[in-house]
């Protein structure tokens, strides 16, 4: 497939484009809040926001996509299941891995649900985030026009821009409607392995490997056992199996971790994302922990308090979000006060009126 695909921007695609940018420009006459969201996947992720549903789905498509460019632009509706399948068609990936947390339906999650969310799966640590493969968008401000950030080839190294403030955003800054992404070719063998061994040791061998030539491409650990994905040529991943040994896996394990399929999730206890420094040690906290990408992220099950949580995580220089709605009133880690007032002056600048999904991430923002 390596001719590239085109889709033209039809009388339809402008319509709907007009259509979202005249309900963000309603919403600034009168002064109406909007909840942007697209299949409404991560919902249970931040604040409640009381507004008017601005729903992307009306614009969606594919707009180009040429394999040998590695680049591919599509319209902030379009399903995430629609994008993977042109670049699976092509060889290709998002090597960010983003999870979607959707049944694939009615409630399929969108391309911008995930440049909003910013989130990434098991490759996250070896590949890169959602961030590090955006390379422009098309946003409409808070001052009610649709511009257009960034690029839309590799090349494009000016610098920083918006687009890659909108990674991560939750629908604070801005309505996204299209965004351009660097893709990558999927590797040619692709092995998971299982190795039975404690959190202490897993932990040790795993910051022994991160320091090695190793084509290791995903990293978990239950308490019990390590499991780990190799990814690359033939010829490294068949050596790397020969070194590390460890018993074959099924590759769905990676997919049903990302989508927090795993029996471990269905816990009835509030769930929490740790973010840790690499090399943490094991943390002493209430509750069952599973360990993600080679330790760096920890995903653990507890009834203690978000105080108490956020107390041992910040204690080794990290930060701990609730991903059980409601459960905790501050959902994000607390800023700082200087970062606070960067996040809000940052917010008045690009959404001067407050109108998008305003307490979304934090108090008036």
């Amino acid at each position: 497939m390596g001719a590239e695909r085109q889709s033209n921007l039809t009388a339809q695609d402008q319509d709907a484009s007009d259509v979202l940018l005249g309900q963000v420009n309603q919403a600034i006459e009168v002064g109406m809040p909007l909840r942007i969201q697209g299949a409404n996947s991560k919902a249970f992720l931040g604040r409640e926001v009381a507004g008017e549903v601005l729903d992307t789905r009306i614009h969606r498509g594919i707009v180009s996509y040429d394999p040998t460019e590695l680049v591919i632009t599509a319209r902030a509706g379009t399903p995430l299941s629609e994008l993977n399948a042109a670049l699976d068609q092509a060889g290709q990936m998002l090597p960010c891995e983003p999870p979607t947390f959707s049944d694939g339906g009615v409630s399929d999650a969108t391309v911008g649900g995930m440049i909003a969310a910013g989130l990434s799966g098991p490759r996250r640590p070896w590949s890169g985030s959602v961030r590090d493969f955006v390379l422009g968008t098309r946003v409409i401000t808070g001052l009610g026009k649709h511009l257009k950030f960034g690029g839309e080839v590799m090349k494009n190294v000016a610098g920083y821009d918006l687009s890659r403030l909108m990674a991560g955003s939750f629908g604070c800054l801005g309505v996204i409607t299209e965004v351009s992404l660097k893709v990558l070719p999927k590797p040619r063998l692709c092995t998971s392995l299982a190795l039975e061994m404690d959190s202490n040791r897993a932990l040790a061998h795993l910051a022994k490997w991160g320091q090695q030539p190793l084509p290791i491409s995903a990293a978990s650990h239950d308490g019990r056992v390590l499991r780990l994905r190799l990814e690359g040529g033939e010829g490294s991943v068949a050596a790397a199996h020969d070194r590390l040994g460890g018993e074959p896996i099924d590759p769905l394990y990676w997919r049903a971790l990302n989508e927090h399929r795993l029996d471990f999730f269905t816990d009835g206890r509030a769930l929490w994302r740790l973010s840790l420094p690499t090399n943490t040690g094991v943390l002493e906290l209430a509750g069952d922990q599973l360990i993600d990408w080679g330790g760096a992220q920890r995903w653990l099950k507890s009834d203690a308090s978000g105080r108490e949580i956020r107390a041992i995580v910040s204690a080794v220089g990290g930060h701990a979000t609730c991903y059980s709605h409601g459960l905790d009133d501050v959902p994000f880690q607390p800023l700082a006060a200087p970062l606070l007032r960067y996040h809000r002056q940052l917010k008045a600048q690009l959404d001067p009126h407050g109108i998008f999904n305003p307490g979304r991430m934090y108090a008036e923002i």
